[in-house]
Parts: structure tokens; sequence; C-alpha cells
């Protein structure tokens, strides 16, 4: 299945640097992390302070809730996670106390 998500980041040039530099040597551990969870692919991509995260995963392991168990109860992925939220801030639509708010789809060419 394939997840779009956007959030996004302080409109600060030097914090928008380190954020792209971190993503240039993610953490072993939150790699390992995302291919457990049945993350195929992954790519993040930025306009400005707004960032969209599109995300391929096998139906068959993926499990949103699972993912943001670990994520919240594993110190080290908590500690990506912090560390990303410095960087970060909700989009306007996101609900209070969410990060990456899923995107609705409107098209797709092979439904056309």
């Amino acid at each position: 299945m394939r997840h779009c998500l956007a959030l996004d980041l302080h409109d600060d040039p030097e914090l928008i640097a380190a954020y792209e530099e971190y993503h240039r040597q993610v953490w072993p551990e939150v790699l390992a992390h995302l291919r457990a969870q049945g993350v195929r692919e992954l790519e993040i991509f930025r306009l400005g302070t707004r960032m969209v995260m599109v995300m391929d995963t096998d139906d068959a392991v993926f499990d949103a809730a699972r993912m943001a168990e670990a994520e919240r109860t594993d110190a080290r992925l908590r500690a990506w996670e912090e560390l990303m939220w410095s960087f970060q801030k909700a989009t306007p639509w996101t609900p209070e106390g969410a990060k990456w708010t899923p995107m609705q789809p409107i098209f797709r060419l092979t439904d056309a």
C-alpha cells in the first residue's frame, strides 16, 4: 500500500540544512525499524518548509499502530523522533498531538 503524509519544518535555513543532513545519515536502528515494520520504500520530498513522505508498505506486515507504539517505547527510536521534532512542526491541518498527517488521494492515472 502507498501512504502519503505531510509535515512542515520550522522556517529556518540552518535547521532545514541540519534536518537534511540527518537524513543523509539516518541512524541504523531507525532504518532497521522501518524495514521490520514492513516499509518497502520511503521517500521524503521538500518544497520550502512543507514536506511530503511517500511510503510503500507490505500490507501483510505493516501496522501503523504497532509502528507508532515501537517509536514510543524503544529508547533509540524515541530519541530519533524527539530529535526530528526539534526541526519539524505540524501543518495547519494536523490534528492536535499528531505529526506526519495522511494526505487524501484525489487522482490516480491508472484509475482514469
